[in-house]
C-alpha cells in the first residue's frame, strides 16, 4: 500500500472506531437494562455470556455479508435497513425501557438468551455500516476474504473487533461520556443513517441500475460532502448535548457492578 492508501484507510478505521465505540456504549446500556432485573452475580453471568457470543455472531455476520455485498439489491437493502433504524431510534428514543413496573419479567436463561439476540441485531447494524464506510474505498492488493478485497475485510473485522473490546472492557467508560454528552448517542445513530444514505448513493451507480454516475459514488466531491457532514453531525452531538436519560442512569450503576466485581 501507499502512503495515501495507506492514510484512507486508516482515517476510515479511525471513524469505524469512533462509531463502534458509542454504539457499543449505546448497546451497553441495552443490555445492562435487560439484565438489571437478575440478582447482582446473574447479572455479571449474563452480561458475559452475551458479550462473548459477540464476537462470534460479528464474524459470522460479516463474512455472509461479504459474499452478498456486491449484490445491488443487497446493498439497497442495507442502505435502507440503516437509514431505517436511524429513523426508529429517534422516533423511539422517548419511550420507556422494554422492562417496565409491573411486567413479569425473564428468567436468566431466558435473558442471556435476548441478549444474544440483542447480540445479533447490533453485530448486523454495526457489520453493515462499516460495510458502507469501506465500500467506496480503493481496492488493496491483498488476497480477498470472502466476497470482499483483503483490506476492506481487514479494516471493517478490525472494527467490529474493536467494537466487542469496547463493549467488554470500556463499556462502563463510554456510558459515562454518553452520561456527561447524551446527545452523542443521537449524533451517532444520525452518523449511521447518513451512512445509509452513502449506502444508497454508491448502490444507485450499481452498473445494473447506473441512476447515479460511478464517477461521482466514487469521485471526491462526494467523499468530500460525505465526510464534511459525518464531522459535523459528530461536533453537533459533541456540543449540543441534552440531558441524561434514565437507562444511562440505570446502565452506569448496573455496569459498575458487573464489571467491578
Amino acid at each position: 500500500m501507499d502512503v495515501s492508501l495507506l492514510l484512507e484507510y486508516g482515517w476510515v478505521l479511525l471513524v469505524l472506531i469512533g462509531l463502534e465505540g458509542i454504539l457499543a456504549a449505546d448497546n451497553a446500556v441495552v443490555m445492562a437494562v435487560m439484565v438489571k432485573h437478575l440478582p447482582e452475580k446473574q447479572q455479571k453471568r449474563a452480561l458475559f455470556y452475551g458479550l462473548a457470543g459477540a464476537f462470534i455472531l460479528r464474524f459470522a455476520a460479516l463474512f455472509v455479508i461479504s459474499y452478498l455485498v456486491n449484490i445491488w439489491q443487497i446493498q439497497a437493502l442495507g442502505a435502507l435497513y440503516l437509514m431505517f433504524i436511524a429513523v426508529h431510534h429517534f422516533i423511539n428514543k422517548n419511550r420507556d425501557g422494554s422492562h417496565k413496573e409491573g411486567k413479569k419479567q425473564s428468567g436468566f436463561w431466558m435473558t442471556v438468551f435476548k441478549v444474544e439476540l440483542a447480540d445479533l441485531a447490533f453485530a448486523i447494524d454495526s457489520i453493515l455500516a462499516a460495510v458502507a464506510l469501506a465500500m467506496t474505498l480503493p481496492n488493496t492488493n491483498l488476497p480477498t476474504i470472502g466476497g470482499l478485497d483483503g483490506g476492506k475485510f481487514l479494516v471493517i473485522f478490525a472494527g467490529g473487533l474493536i467494537g466487542v473490546i469496547i463493549m467488554r472492557f470500556a463499556a462502563n467508560a463510554f456510558v459515562k461520556l454518553l452520561h456527561k454528552r447524551p446527545s452523542l448517542e443521537s449524533a451517532a445513530f444520525l452518523i449511521v443513517g447518513w451512512v445509509g444514505v452513502k449506502l444508497a448513493v454508491y448502490t444507485l451507480a450499481h452498473p445494473s441500475l447506473a441512476i447515479v454516475s460511478e464517477h461521482f459514488a466514487h469521485s471526491a466531491l462526494w467523499k468530500s460532502i460525505f465526510w464534511i457532514v459525518l464531522l459535523a453531525i459528530a461536533a453537533g452531538g459533541w456540543f449540543f448535548s441534552g440531558k441524561e436519560t434514565k437507562q444511562q442512569k440505570e446502565a452506569i450503576q448496573t455496569l459498575k457492578k458487573a464489571q467491578n466485581e
